[in-house]
C-alpha cells in the first residue's frame, strides 16, 4: 500500500513539474537574426513571435510582423512596445545598453552563437527546443540538417575527384557599393568550404577590400551578396562600382553566382543545406546536381 502511495505521488509531482515548466516558457517572442527566426518557425513557434529584426524574412510570413529594426541597432523602446517575455538572438545582436535596458525591464533574453560551426547549431537549435517545448522536434531538425551536409560532403567529395576546388571570393555590398569579402570564421566561409571551393579571403571576418586587392586574387568564381538589389541588377551594381572586377577570371567566364544574403546572419540556418546544393551545381557544372533525379536508361 505504501509503495502504491509513493508511486502515486511521485506521478504527481512529475505532472506538476511539467504544467510549471510549461507555465515557464515565453509565450511572446521577438527574434534578432535571421537564422534565428527561421529555426524559430522551423520549430513551430511562428505563432509565438511578436516582432522581428530586418535580417528575418523566411518564410514571408515573417515580414507581416512588425520590425524590430537592424539586429545590430536594437531599441529598447521599439522591443518594449511589442510586450515580449523574451528576446532571442546571438552576439551579432545589440549594442549592450540596449540589451541591459531590456534585461533591466523584465524581458528574458537569450543570446545564443552566431559561430558557423555544427556544435553551435546544434546547441542553438537545442536550446530554442527547450524554450518552446519542443525539444523531440529539435534532435530532429539537427539530425536532419546533419545527414542533408553528409550528402553534400560526399557529393563534394566525388566532385573533387575529377576537379580542383576553384578559387572562391564572397563579397556581400549595399547597392554594389564597396563590399566587404568574408574571411575565415564566418558564414561565408564555411559555405563557400561545404560548397566544395577554396575561399582566397584568408583574414578573419568581414573585411572590406580595396578593388585592386579583390582583383589581383583573380577569382575563379565570384558569391556576391547584396542586401539593397537582386537578380541582374545587383551584379551589373557590382561591376558599375568596382569595374576592375570584370577582368577577373569569374566575370570573364561568367561565373558570377548571387546569394540571399539572410543565410550569413546569425549562424547556421535550416536553408543552408539546400542553398550549398545550388552554390555546388555552380562550382561543379559539369558534375550532375546532387538533387538531379536520375534519367531512365535508353
Amino acid at each position: 500500500m505504501r509503495r502504491q502511495a509513493c508511486l502515486i505521488a511521485l506521478c504527481v509531482g512529475l505532472l506538476i513539474n511539467q504544467f510549471a515548466l510549461a507555465a515557464e516558457l515565453p509565450t511572446r517572442w521577438v527574434s534578432a537574426g535571421g537564422a534565428m527566426s527561421e529555426w524559430v518557425v522551423a520549430l513551430g513557434g511562428e505563432s509565438k513571435l511578436v516582432g522581428v529584426d530586418t535580417t528575418s524574412l523566411h518564410p514571408d510570413t515573417l515580414k507581416a510582423l512588425p520590425s524590430i529594426g537592424y539586429q545590430r541597432q536594437l531599441s529598447a523602446e521599439g522591443i518594449l512596445s511589442l510586450r515580449p517575455n523574451i528576446l532571442i538572438g546571438t552576439e551579432e545582436m545589440g549594442p549592450p545598453p540596449v540589451l541591459e535596458q531590456l534585461k533591466a525591464a523584465g524581458v528574458r533574453v537569450e543570446v545564443l552563437s552566431a559561430d558557423a560551426q555544427l556544435p553551435a547549431m546544434k546547441d542553438n537549435v537545442q536550446r530554442l527546443g527547450q524554450l518552446l517545448g519542443a525539444e523531440a522536434k529539435a534532435g530532429q531538425l539537427v539530425d536532419a540538417f546533419q545527414q542533408q551536409l553528409q550528402r553534400q560532403q560526399a557529393w563534394v567529395a566525388t566532385a573533387q575527384q575529377q576537379h580542383t576546388a576553384p578559387g572562391v571570393l564572397l563579397l556581400v555590398g549595399h547597392a554594389g557599393s564597396k563590399p566587404m569579402v568574408a574571411g575565415t570564421g564566418t558564414v561565408g566561409d564555411w559555405v563557400i568550404k561545404q560548397a566544395g571551393g577554396r575561399n582566397l579571403a584568408t583574414h578573419s571576418g568581414y573585411k572590406v577590400f580595396s578593388v585592386e586587392a579583390m582583383a589581383g586574387l583573380n577569382p575563379e568564381v565570384l558569391i556576391f551578396s547584396d542586401r539593397a538589389l537582386h537578380g541582374e541588377a545587383a551584379q551589373q551594381a557590382l561591376l558599375k562600382e568596382n569595374p576592375l572586377l570584370a577582368a577577373t577570371k569569374a566575370a570573364r567566364d561568367g561565373r558570377l553566382v548571387e546569394m540571399d544574403p539572410t543565410l550569413l546572419v546569425g549562424g547556421l540556418g535550416p536553408r543552408l543545406p539546400q542553398s550549398l546544393q545550388q552554390l555546388s551545381s555552380a562550382l561543379y557544372p559539369d558534375k550532375e546536381p546532387m538533387n538531379a533525379k536520375a534519367q531512365p536508361q535508353p
